[in-house]
């Protein structure tokens, strides 16, 4: 099956969906954000706002109760839920019960970002995929858990976005990461086909696969978005794209896209290597209207 390189033109021939010019938040779509704990605190932040700018109209976030009204008084666009947590300070499993409410009033859900606790946050993410739930971006240490439970995991068929680097795809496909390495796309498509997830293998190139095998690439040709809370960015990115309608496939194509695009803008501006994934937020929007 063919592999599309993402560029400017690939990307105009599949518009992302139409904001109308007489428009409200509504119509835009809601977008939650799950995730942080005391350790990394700031990477749902980074995710919720990246989502906001990716042009998502209402954004909920939920977060441990410990540092919750912190978190919202940072981000005052949002509306933050408080929820259970590990003794570790992380999003606790049984954080699922108030999730799975607030998820069906949702048009998309980014889950991980911050989370290190393997156990609860992939436990945590099992517990919202359901037949008829939202699409779903699932991050960070959110993922192992999917692999060890595929049958819960494919009740969320179709709508589900996996955003793992080479090592966490090792660990989610029972590889060494050098094999991941060596033939990423083969990993990607193995993996998108097992869980029927669309899989973004993040790296200097990205592959994203559908579950049916399509593929698309992205050379970021930007070193220095490899740095702490780039991936954050980019599911957010992804989230913020799902709320607005993007099928999934489509959000982690062009989400993979702009945030490259997002970097290369700082890497032009500052330096090829030094600027900071905070910074990547305020380019995102300038990088999705040069795409139209």
């Amino acid at each position: 099956m063919s592999l599309v390189e993402l560029t400017p033109q690939s990307l105009g021939a599949w518009p992302l969906p139409v904001i109308p010019t007489e428009t409200d938040k509504e119509s835009r779509g809601r977008v939650l954000v799950a995730g942080g704990g005391t350790q990394v605190a700031g990477a749902v932040l980074l995710a919720a706002v990246a989502a906001l700018r990716a042009g998502a109209g209402k954004l909920q976030v939920a977060a441990p109760a410990s540092f919750a009204t912190h978190l919202a008084l940072a981000l005052p666009e949002a509306r933050v839920f408080g929820l259970r947590e590990t003794a570790d300070g992380e999003l606790a499993a049984e954080a699922a019960t108030a999730l799975a409410d607030a998820a069906p009033r949702v048009n998309a859900v980014v889950i991980g970002p911050g989370l290190l606790d393997s156990a609860a946050a992939g436990e945590l993410a099992l517990r919202l995929m359901q037949p008829d739930g939202p699409p779903m971006v699932v991050d960070a240490a959110a993922m192992p858990g999917l692999a060890e439970a595929p049958d819960r995991a494919r009740r969320h068929a179709g709508r589900l976005v996996l955003t793992p680097h080479a090592g966490e795809m090792a660990g989610l496909l029972g590889r060494s990461k050098a094999e991941v390495e060596a033939a990423p796309l083969d990993a990607a498509r193995s993996l998108a086909a097992d869980l029927h997830a669309v899989v973004a293998l993040k790296g200097p190139e990205t592959f994203i696969v559908s579950p049916d095998g399509r593929a698309w690439r992205n050379v970021g040709h930007c070193p220095g978005l490899a740095t702490s809370g780039s991936g954050d960015v980019l599911s957010g990115i992804i989230g913020g794209l799902l709320a607005r309608g993007a099928p999934p496939a489509q959000a982690a194509a062009w989400g993979s896209y702009i945030h490259g695009a997002a970097g290369r803008r700082l890497a032009a501006r500052i330096a090829p290597v030094g600027f900071l994934a905070r910074e990547l937020l305020d380019e995102i929007a300038p990088a999705l209207a040069e795409l139209g």
